[in-house]
């Protein structure tokens, strides 16, 4: 009984088989032009998705470093540093105050000292001077 219905199943899986193959060729000659342009169309795809991760992935830039040279050259403090990124920031004396936790005349003098050693009369042109030397963001 069951080498009946073994051999049964496997004439009927072989039979399937068959016809599944008999179908697909049948599909292949008679559609052959569209299957093929499928098949190109489907590999310039897969091309191009390639060739545009790599031409548009976005690149990584080495990690800013500040500049210490220029930082060491003009004479700049780490606590006129950390004014200097704060200004950048576009923050307000007031602002920068609070962030660092000093007082609003101590960052005037911070702001006057930076204007000597960076060669500006205003905020933006020592903001701008710094962005140039690679101090600043």
């Amino acid at each position: 009984m069951w080498r009946h219905l073994v051999a049964y199943a496997l004439l009927l899986a072989l039979g399937t088989a068959l016809l599944q193959w008999l179908d697909y060729r049948w599909m292949v000659r008679s559609h052959s032009t569209g299957f093929y342009l499928f098949l190109v169309a489907a590999g310039f795809l897969a091309l191009g998705m390639v060739i545009g991760m790599r031409v548009l992935a976005p690149r990584t830039r080495p990690p800013f470093d500040g500049n210490p040279a220029a930082v060491e050259s003009l004479g700049i403090s780490t606590r006129e540093l950390a004014v200097l990124r704060e200004l950048a920031a576009g923050r307000s004396n007031r602002e920068i105050a609070d962030a660092l936790r000093i007082s609003p005349n101590t960052v005037k003098t911070h702001v006057a000292r930076l204007y000597e050693k960076l060669g500006a009369s205003r905020r933006t042109d020592a903001v701008a001077r710094a962005r140039e030397l690679g101090i600043v963001v």
